[in-house]
């Protein structure tokens, strides 16, 4: 009786202690995207600063990639989410984006 027990509480312990990929960082990952070179207020300039930010939320969260570890791909997809709605763009550069 006392081996099934251990055995629970060993596999409790492991699932509890999974991976530090997917603790939520202790102080949130700042990206700085450079756009002061681009031109708003063309589809191009828009289209470069938009593959910037990607490549940034990128660099915050990874890419799960092909996996079949579904817990990686949900937690870089809300990462991804939660990344995209805490982006902050200057007056400047919201106004040409819309």
């Amino acid at each position: 009786m006392l081996k099934p027990i251990l055995f629970a509480a060993a596999m409790l312990a492991a699932a509890v202690n999974v991976s530090p990929a997917f603790a939520k960082p202790i102080s949130p990952a700042v990206r700085t995207v450079a756009y002061t070179d681009l031109d708003l207020s063309t589809a191009a300039g828009r289209n470069r600063l938009e593959r910037r930010i990607q490549a940034a939320v990128r660099e915050v969260c990874g890419e799960a990639g092909p996996s079949f570890d579904l817990a990686r791909r949900h937690a870089v997809r809300d990462c991804i989410a939660e990344t995209r709605a805490n982006i902050r763009l200057p007056q400047a550069a919201s106004a040409g984006t819309r």
